[in-house]
């Protein structure tokens, strides 16, 4: 039986796959730093995003993209804020969402949803 563990980290991997196929360089993956975790890190272009990966089996009770609360929001940004002071990037924040539906173990829906979540730096 595949845990909810396996499924998310099954979906991050896809998630990552699809963001290098579609230009972006993947500079972290699942970074940390004290109680902050941040999923993707990368960039593209002049941005830098932080990317929150949601996945859920298709067909359950909430969608990827109602799984995103305000206190996760704020812990994204400011676990970015920590990044972008240790890093020095003077690239251009943008917080994203990859929702990811797992059908089976072969099939998924992956969602790429740009600015899911407003800093308001």
């Amino acid at each position: 039986m595949t845990t909810a563990a396996d499924i998310g980290r099954r979906g991050e991997r896809l998630a990552a796959e699809w963001l290098r196929r579609n230009g972006f360089m993947i500079l972290e993956y699942n970074w940390r730093c004290g109680r902050y975790e941040i999923d993707i890190i990368a960039t593209r272009y002049d941005t830098i995003h932080f990317i929150e990966v949601k996945t859920r089996r298709a067909g359950g009770w909430t969608t990827p993209e109602q799984a995103i609360s305000p206190a996760k929001c704020r812990a994204l940004f400011r676990g970015a804020e920590a990044f972008l002071a240790m890093s020095g990037t003077k690239l251009e924040p943008q917080f994203d969402l990859m929702a990811v539906d797992m059908f089976d173990e072969n099939d998924c829906d992956i969602r790429y949803i740009e600015n899911a979540m407003q800093s308001h730096w």
